[in-house]
């Protein structure tokens, strides 16, 4: 049996988040974490992460302030232990009902089997706009 690549460890992650398993999903992660998420000031579902327990919560907040409506991996760079998945996504804000419609680049890191590096990059103008409104 041959090890699984750290693409095939990432793609795990999105199945699970969309099932709402954020345990399981946590779990996919290291000990230690680097996270990025460039936001607006005030978005409630970006909190200060550094381990897999702070992805956890990570997790619990979107799904409690985003409903996910579509998720398009479009194409996956794998380079040793970095993989950066890029695609489009739209989800909807539930407090406001409107929706964050944006192309997105992940960056992750796997070593040792457990994603240690977590960096997504998104349009932020179109989260202010669905959070904050025009």
């Amino acid at each position: 049996m041959t090890a699984e690549s750290p693409a095939q460890t990432v793609q795990r992650l999105f199945p699970l988040l969309g099932e709402g398993k954020t345990d399981e999903a946590a779990a996919l992660f290291a000990d230690s974490v680097s996270f990025s998420i460039p936001h607006p000031p005030g978005i409630p579902w970006v909190p200060e992460v550094d381990s897999a327990e702070g992805m956890r919560t990570f997790f619990e907040l979107l799904q409690t302030h985003v409903q996910p409506k579509e998720f398009d991996l479009l194409h996956v760079i794998s380079q040793g232990d970095d993989v950066v998945f890029i695609g489009h996504m739209v989800s909807e804000v539930k407090k406001t009902g409107r929706d964050i419609d944006t192309g997105f680049a992940l960056h992750t890191t796997v070593q040792d089997g457990r994603i240690t590096r977590y960096h997504l990059y998104e349009d932020t103008y179109a989260v202010a706009k669905a959070y904050f409104g025009d």
